[in-house]
């Protein structure tokens, strides 16, 4: 056990009961995650955190976690924080279609938080796996930067099974050209400053495509067949809850915003998870890659108001204890605050912010107080074994209130995290 430097219950639990990790190389041997198999126990989703997107230890580690849960537990699909609709590709590419260097074209207007290597992971070990391991999207299209990759697919399903309808998403589509971007930060702004006469012509267009669609569903799946009706649909849904978004983070910003407004992106992250889930092959498990914010089981407030409910909370709402959402963090080191400007690439730079000390009280004082280097912990022990529990846990440059042992079934920690380079500093193209 490593020495306790100050008085804290839940430090001292830690001393006792974290697994001491030796690598941070994705292809490094994988022994030292062994103990993570009785961690994570029979869950079907395993939900893989970070405090902050643009750290390269979390991309590496992730590397090394989805190695090791397929390579050794049998999981077959890695969900990321990306767009459903433009997922299907991505899975075709893991699949082995196309040429390698495809991979690059596919990614060229994405964000890039850390996809491409576990999917050329993916490639390679579909070569010869006898079960080849898929890959979904389950977010809103572009990061919520653009409607047109969720509607494109729509539009599509249309032109075989309702022709007649096709002009209402083309009209949604034209609306949608005028302020698409590369991500949220990029398009909120434009969409912002769309005439009001735009902005609800393309909701109520929207509105009235999705009401159509569930209301004709048994003409659409004879017309054509359900999966493609089911892949539409659920691109329709991306795409109304991105435009539900633009109008919910204008009133955060405004001020004036409806008490957790912002959820509508998180509970269609868990809606993908689930579609994906309910379409796989029995026993399927699933490896899933997102935000710390995302992926936690309890609500996101910040200075005692409520903001919004995770995808994870959703998650483990339908699925108990077969969601593990495991969090991972750092003590120290750097990372990447996202500084909004519109004129960049993806409507943000990146800056590389000295974290600050972990303040009393959060889970990452805990790991430092008991001496703990790179770590990983189960907390379900906890819950029951520890009278003092954390209460925050960091997000991006601040610490999150919010109940770590409640919001997170384990924690992954490294003493250092380093802001990759290179991210989001291009002049945007528009």
């Amino acid at each position: 056990m490593p020495a306790v430097t100050r008085s804290d219950p839940f430090a001292e639990w830690l001393g006792d009961h974290a697994i001491p990790l030796t690598h941070l190389d994705p292809e490094a041997p994988l022994d030292d995650l062994e103990p993570l198999r009785g961690v994570i126990g029979d869950a079907r989703v395993v939900a893989i955190g970070e405090h902050s997107h643009f750290i390269d230890e979390f991309i590496r580690l992730r590397q090394r976690l989805v190695r090791f849960l397929v390579e050794r537990c049998g999981f077959t699909v890695l969900a990321f924080e990306y767009g459903f609709s433009e997922g299907f590709p991505l899975d075709a590419w893991g699949r082995g279609e196309g040429a390698e260097d495809e991979l690059g074209s596919h990614l060229a207007a994405a964000i890039p938080v850390g996809v491409d290597g576990p999917l050329r992971w993916i490639r390679r070990h579909n070569h010869t796996a006898a079960a080849p391991v898929r890959f979904a999207g389950i977010d809103i299209p572009a990061a919520g930067g653009s409607l047109l990759p969720a509607l494109a697919p729509v539009a599509d399903h249309l032109r075989e099974v309702d022709p007649d309808t096709l002009p209402l998403v083309q009209e949604a589509m034209r609306i949608a050209a005028t302020f698409a971007g590369a991500s949220a930060a990029a398009a909120a702004p434009a969409w912002t400053r769309l005439p009001a006469a735009d902005q609800d012509a393309l909701t109520s267009t929207l509105t009235r495509l999705l009401i159509r669609f569930r209301a004709v569903e048994p003409l659409y799946v004879a017309r054509g067949d359900r999966r493609s009706y089911d892949i539409a649909l659920q691109c329709l849904e991306g795409a109304c809850r991105a435009d539900y978004g633009f109008r919910a983070m204008a009133g955060l910003f405004a001020g004036n915003g409806l008490t957790a407004d912002t959820s509508a992106r998180d509970v269609y992250m868990a809606e993908c998870v689930l579609w994906h889930l309910e379409r796989a092959e029995p026993g399927t498990r699933i490896v899933l890659a997102a935000h710390n914010a995302h992926i936690q089981k309890a609500p996101i407030s910040f200075g005692g108001r409520l903001t919004g409910f995770p995808m994870g909370q959703h998650l483990s709402s339908v699925l108990g204890d077969d969601y593990f959402a495991l969090g991972l963090t750092s003590s120290g080191g750097h990372t990447a605050d996202m500084v909004r400007d519109e004129h960049a690439r993806f409507g943000f730079t990146i800056e590389h912010a000295p974290l600050q000390p972990p303040e009393p009280g959060s889970v990452e004082a805990a790991f430092a107080a008991a001496g703990l280097g790179l770590s990983v912990t189960g907390l379900h022990q906890a819950r029951t074994n520890v009278e003092s529990a954390p209460g925050r846990i960091r997000l991006q440059n601040t610490f999150l209130h919010t109940p770590v042992l409640d919001a997170f079934d384990g924690i992954l920690h490294t003493p250092v995290s380093t802001v990759t380079d290179g991210i989001g500093a291009e002049p945007s193209p528009h």
